[in-house]
Parts: structure tokens; sequence; C-alpha cells
């Protein structure tokens, strides 16, 4: 049985994606990657409106059974989250209209499923893609690569039963630790 994955870098700027097939063996296949750009100098609207059809239409074409996202991170940049957090709600937001599960993985955990070291660098993991995709050169930019790599990563801890933050009918984008951290909020609210 191939698990199809379309793994999805976002950004405003450049929104890496890729499309991995897996093996119950963790033989791992590219599909497709490329990387949506947008301009600077368009309007929010249009530069969203661009990654969402780019979007929509990888999504039609591939029929992944699941997306894995890059769940967006504190950075000391607060515009990049913002776009980052903007490109990353329209994907999720074209998964949601067709019914597939989105996976959220951090850069860390991307890391360590690929190079087995969650401090990797990005060239230590596009190097290791390349190797495990069988690539005869490496996905450029670096987008693209780290796309694949939340495909391949998505797969392979789904395939181990690892706990994966999902959203989808009945499931939760958060983690293990946020899910148990919104319960005792919860609980503490009611028990005022």
């Amino acid at each position: 049985m191939t698990l199809r994955v379309l793994g999805v870098d976002p950004g405003l700027t450049r929104c890496g994606i890729g499309v991995v097939d897996v093996e119950r063996n963790r033989r791992a296949t590219m599909v497709a990657v490329g990387v949506v750009g947008t301009s600077p100098e368009e309007t929010l609207d249009q530069r969203l409106l661009v990654i969402a059809l780019a979007i929509d239409e990888w999504l039609d074409r591939y029929e992944p059974q699941v997306l894995a996202v890059e769940r967006v991170f504190s950075q000391l940049n607060v515009s990049t989250v913002m776009g980052v957090a903007q490109a990353s709600g329209v994907v999720i937001a074209a998964a949601a209209r067709r019914g597939i599960p989105v996976a959220l993985h951090t850069p860390s955990e991307v890391k360590a499923a690929v190079t087995g070291s969650g401090s990797s660098n990005k060239d230590a993991v596009t190097k290791l893609v390349t190797k495990i995709l069988r690539l005869d050169a490496p996905p450029r930019p670096a987008d693209a690569a780290d796309a694949l790599a939340l495909a391949i990563t998505h797969a392979w801890r789904a395939g181990s039963g690892a706990s994966v933050a999902t959203t989808g009918p009945g499931s939760s984008s958060l983690t293990p630790a946020q899910r148990a951290w919104a319960e005792a909020e919860a609980k503490a609210r009611r028990a005022r």
C-alpha cells in the first residue's frame, strides 16, 4: 500500500511544494516538486490568491491522501511569521475544502526524521532528501527540498504509529503537549 503525501513549506515569497509516494517499507519516491513564488510588490490578497490557486491545482492534479505542513513557529521577525502563518492558512483551508487531513510538523521534527538530528542544517536535510528519494540532483531551492522532507517525515511518522498533530474531522491541530495544556486550562476555568 502506498501513501501519497503532499508536503508544503509555507511562505509568502516562496512556498515549497512536494509530492512523495511512500511504501510500507518506507521506500519513498518523488512524484513532483516545485515552488510557488510571489512578489513583495503585489498586494497581500493577490499573493495569497496565487498560493491558493497553486495549491488547488496541486491537490487536484496529484490527489494526496494527506498534507504535511510545516508548523509555524516563533521567530524574531514578526512579519515573516505573519506571512508564513497566512500562507499556511490558505494551504490548510484548501485541504479542508476537499476533506484531506493536514498534519503539522515542526522544523526540528523534520530534521530529526530525515537526518537523525533535530538540529541539522538545511544542507544536511537537502543532501539526505536527495539520497532518500534517489534523485540525480538536489531539489532547489531549499524550500522545495523542505517540502519533500515534510512529506517524507509525515509518511515515516504515520507509518511508525508516532503521534502526529493533524487537522480534519474529529482531530486537532495541537500537539499532545499543547492538547494537555489546553485541557488543563479548560479544567481550571470550570473549577472557578
